[in-house]
């Protein structure tokens, strides 16, 4: 009865809980929120001053009293009270028309495969922290593969590479399950960084993080491309202290990123060589999907097939695929249950 009344108020909310983004599906609504999972917070005060796109504007431009803070890091919290922070703001943003006493929503919400109990747990504590009712967790991978309607419960090989922000998910999933995977704590971060660091070692000059994502994005690629592009970076230059302007090529970030992104498809590699020769054959007759923002990087697909010699694609609408999973599995929690991890019991209201 109780469930009942409290599913009149509550509706049912799937988070990608990203180390980049963080993406809110509500039941009947669809996915309502896509911000960057920062927070600005006041040192003096302790008190949080912006969250999402606010907090992401001000990288970089701050006084020493405000730091931007990411509480995930590497696809696991990294700062509990602040996550808590972050989340609650996103559940009542979503629920103010309606808030109340019984606004208490329950919550499937994704995790890297492989992460700890520990890891896990807190991600449950943040959730309930933050008022969810009943919290379900699932992996990235498999909550990509459900958004992108892969056949997860059929006798059949799929493979999935979700690209993001602090990690890369890569699994061979069948009859609902992980037959193998691989999680590596190499993603966009990581390409952001590399572009930080080849500035400063080749043209002594320093990036901030946000115009190292900015290049990426206008520039990068894993592959040489048909026609070269170069973009001007302004930095800090390192030996006179005083700014400067220098023009970096679509070769350079490449080659600055080379190291990381060999590192994936090595990874990619691993997977199919643990992965049973049966659904070997279904995934190279099927191929391979790519998800998550970094999957936009140019020509990361090419890359992938022409290593592993399997069709290789980009799902539509990439960056939105886990929270859609999410999104399947809230409305058909039934048919979904056992692809879910355990799940926190349902919690009373005081």
């Amino acid at each position: 009865m109780s469930r009942k009344v409290f599913s009149l108020f509550s509706p049912d909310i799937g988070i990608d809980l990203g180390t980049a983004n963080i993406l809110v599906y509500v039941r009947d609504h669809g996915i309502i929120t896509n911000e960057p999972s920062v927070v600005a917070l006041n040192q003096k005060t302790g008190q949080v001053v912006a969250i999402g796109h606010a907090a992401k504007q001000m990288v970089g431009r701050t006084p020493g009293h405000i730091t931007i803070i990411r509480p995930l890091i590497e696809g696991v919290i990294s700062d509990f009270e602040i996550t808590q922070e972050m989340l609650s703001y996103f559940i009542k943003k979503m629920n103010r028309p309606r808030i109340s006493l019984f606004s208490r929503p329950r919550i499937v919400i994704d995790v890297p495969s492989g992460i700890t109990e520990v890891e896990r747990r807190a991600v449950r504590d943040a959730a309930k922290s933050s008022g969810a009712r009943e919290v379900f967790l699932v992996e990235e991978p498999m909550a990509a593969s459900i958004g992108v309607r892969m056949p997860i419960t059929e006798p059949v090989g799929n493979m999935i590479i979700d690209l993001g922000g602090g990690t890369t998910d890569i699994a061979v999933i069948s009859m609902g399950g992980i037959v193998s995977s691989v999680n590596l704590k190499v993603a966009g971060d990581r390409l952001n960084n590399d572009i930080i660091n080849y500035a400063r070692d080749e043209f002594k000059l320093l990036l901030g993080e946000k115009t190292a994502e900015d290049l990426k994005i206008a520039i990068g690629s894993a592959l040489k491309l048909e026609e070269s592009l170069e973009s001007a970076v302004r930095g800090r230059d390192l030996v006179t202290g005083l700014p400067r302007e220098v023009m970096m090529t679509d070769s350079d970030a490449r080659e600055a990123m080379s190291k990381s992104i060999h590192t994936i498809v090595e990874g990619v590699k691993t997977v199919i060589e643990s992965t049973p020769p049966e659904l070997v054959s279904d995934i190279m007759h099927r191929g391979i999907t790519m998800v998550g923002g970094g999957s936009y990087l140019r020509k990361i697909d090419t890359l992938i097939e022409q290593e592993t010699k399997i069709p290789t694609r980009i799902a539509e609408d990439p960056m939105t695929a886990v929270v859609r999973g999410c999104g399947i599995i809230l409305e058909n929690l039934k048919d979904f249950r056992g692809v879910l991890m355990e799940r926190e019991e349902e919690v009373s209201p005081q």
